[in-house]
Formats: structure tokens, C-alpha cells, sequence
């Protein structure tokens, strides 16, 4: 970036929702969610819209508190049990993953959801930005789930998913799934996707007959669950964390 434009950036700030996301307080969305509900505040004024840029020297407020100081980046793989939603609060009253994290976290939040009965492995972040740019699109990472469904379906059919779905006028992209065993009535398959559209793994296999009765997610990106037990907590080591995620550094 040359000079010119790093004056204009500061000059003009940064919107307030990246500030309070860079800050680990909540996710970019969830941010402008608590501005639009009136519970952010700049130099004593209640802000009335997201599209508000922050300078240095501002006072943040939010809900009556000044906001966090930005930390260093850090990372969590977490292995999710089933029964738990995964955003910060649920409006059906149902217990969230934040209700039962270890104790000893920063204030974190999740890199995009896993349905209610989907356990596995649910990255955690203590900055929003970060959370954001992994759950970009563009970025890329393979999701691989290990499936467990009522029913059974030939690795010749599975092989027609590499070419894309439409279900219902939803386009799936491309899905890598490989039939495992069949254990009585119940077959293990594996699957590989990229795009992570809501409920995709189970929407398509309902779609080819097969009913998904447990689905664990076992790697997002270079990410492995791997032997971490359920409701445990394990950090990404700093020097790795710049390894594996070499784009989202080299712009801060």
C-alpha cells in the first residue's frame, strides 16, 4: 500500500463492525446486529447504523463497557459434542457450545456453525477477522465429515456428486464422498466439501434416499480433529497458525 492510500485509511478509519470483530468481541455480523439494537456507542453517541467508521482516539462503548483492546490472533480447534447450537445466544433457549467451553478461554468466537446434531471439529477464534476470512469462500478449505446414515448407496452413484447438485434450485458444487462399511442397516461414508451450504451434507444424501442419523466433522482446511476428545479445547500454535494461514497475516 503506498503512502497516499495509508493516509487516506487513516483519515477515514475503519468500520466500527471490523474494529469490534478484530477486537474478539463478536463476529462482523453479530456486530452490526448490537449496533442496529442500539448497544454500541462512539464519543457518547449511540450509533444508529453499522455504516460508521472508527478513528483513532474514538471511544468505544459497547452495552456500558469500554471496547477490548485487540490481542494477538489465536486459534482453538475445538471438538464440538452433538446438542449444541453454535451461535453466542439461541432464541429457542437451547443450550449453546459457549455454555460449555472450558474454562480459561479468551473471549472467542466460532469459524462458521455446525448444526445442532453435527459434532466434530468447530474452529474458534478470539478475532473476528480472522473468523470471517476462513469462512470466505474464496479461501477455499475442504470440510471432510464422516457420515453415518439409515440406508445404503454404491460408490458409483457417490462418484456422480463430483459434478455438482442441484436440489430444490440449490446448486451444490463439487463433493468428494467414498462409501467406508455398511454396519447393518446404516452405511459410513465420508465427505469432502468446500462451499459448507447450510445442512448440504444431509440435504444431499436425503436427496439420494439415505437418512444422516450422526455426522462428525473431522477436518476443516489443514485443521484435523484427530484424537481430541469431546467438549476439549486444544490451541493452534502461533508459529503454525502463520504457517498454514499465510494470507490473512500478510494483510494485517
Amino acid at each position: 500500500m503506498d503512502q497516499n492510500n495509508t493516509e487516506e485509511t487513516v483519515e477515514k478509519g475503519e468500520r466500527i463492525a471490523k474494529v469490534m470483530a478484530r477486537a474478539g468481541l463478536c463476529s462482523r455480523r453479530d456486530a452490526e446486529m448490537w449496533i442496529n439494537a442500539g448497544r454500541v456507542s462512539v464519543n457518547g453517541n449511540v450509533l444508529e447504523s453499522p455504516a460508521y467508521n472508527v478513528r483513532a482516539g474514538d471511544d468505544v462503548m459497547v452495552d456500558g463497557e469500554p471496547l477490548p483492546r485487540a490481542e494477538a490472533t489465536r486459534l482453538f480447534m475445538y471438538h464440538k459434542p452433538a446438542g449444541y447450537v453454535t451461535s453466542a445466544r439461541d432464541e429457542l433457549g437451547r443450550e449453546t457450545v459457549f455454555d460449555i467451553l472450558p474454562e480459561g478461554l479468551p473471549r472467542v468466537v466460532s469459524v462458521g456453525r455446525l448444526d445442532l446434531n453435527t459434532e466434530g471439529l468447530l474452529l474458534l477464534t478470539n478475532d473476528g477477522g480472522l473468523s470471517r476470512f476462513l469462512e470466505l469462500p474464496a479461501t477455499g478449505w475442504v470440510r471432510t465429515y464422516r457420515v453415518r446414515a439409515y440406508g445404503t448407496v454404491s460408490q458409483e452413484r457417490l462418484d456422480t456428486l463430483r459434478d455438482g447438485i442441484t436440489i430444490d434450485g440449490v446448486r451444490y458444487g463439487s463433493i468428494q464422498a467414498s462409501f467406508d462399511h455398511q454396519i447393518g442397516a446404516n452405511c459410513w461414508l465420508v465427505f469432502s466439501i468446500t462451499e459448507g451450504k447450510n445442512r448440504e451434507v444431509r440435504r444431499v444424501l436425503e436427496y439420494m434416499g439415505l437418512k444422516v442419523n450422526r455426522l462428525i466433522r473431522v477436518s476443516y482446511g489443514p485443521f484435523n480433529l484427530g484424537e481430541i476428545g469431546e467438549n476439549e479445547v486444544i490451541e493452534v500454535r502461533t508459529q503454525d497458525l502463520h504457517r498454514l494461514i499465510p494470507g490473512y497475516f500478510s494483510k494485517k
